[in-house]
């Protein structure tokens, strides 16, 4: 049955990307000063959307969006899904699914290959400070602090961004 014309501009796309959360010898995370949309200006962990197109899986491209915004290679052994995020009506633009991965290894800082590109400004932050960075509210509010609270464990977590405020609900965890 043929979707109404007026119903169209209800119907919201559906995004998969990753995060990847990686630490140097001083417990730092590396952050991404955003330059582009979404969340340009913000805050983030390294990350990017997934090559559905392409077939990717989140794993592969946890990986390959480490390489391209910190010029790192990563084994596959060196890192690990530790959260899942689905967020409906983000920003009223698209529901998202995000994978959380965590690099399990630490990151010499000097191991990078560069710390600026197109999307931004690769930084290291002290875990303690990322609170006072502008990040977006979700973020703020849900995944760091399910992200530190994780480590090494597992988390999955709903985010209904159609009201203001939003809603959230833990769904799975173990820590």
């Amino acid at each position: 049955m043929p979707v109404e014309p007026s119903n169209q501009q209800h119907v919201l796309p559906h995004r998969i990307a990753v995060l990847c959360y990686l630490y140097d010898t001083n417990g730092r995370i590396l952050m991404l000063h955003r330059a582009k949309p979404p969340n340009r200006h913000l805050y983030s962990p390294v990350g990017g959307k997934l090559e559905t197109d392409q077939g990717e899986c989140p794993w592969a491209c946890a990986r390959r969006e480490i390489e391209e915004e910190t010029g790192l290679k990563i084994s596959a052994q060196d890192i690990r899904m530790f959260g899942m995020i689905s967020e409906t009506a983000y920003e009223a633009s698209g529901h998202w699914l995000l994978y959380l991965f965590e690099v399990t290894r630490t990151i010499d800082p000097e191991e990078l290959a560069f710390t600026e590109f197109d999307e931004g400004r690769l930084e290291w932050i002290d875990t303690d400070d990322v609170m006072d960075l502008p990040i977006p509210e979700t973020d703020r509010q849900v995944i760091w602090p399910m992200a530190q609270k994780h480590k090494g464990g597992f988390f999955g977590v709903h985010i209904d961004c159609r009201t203001d405020p939003f809603t959230w609900s833990v769904v799975q965890e173990s820590t």
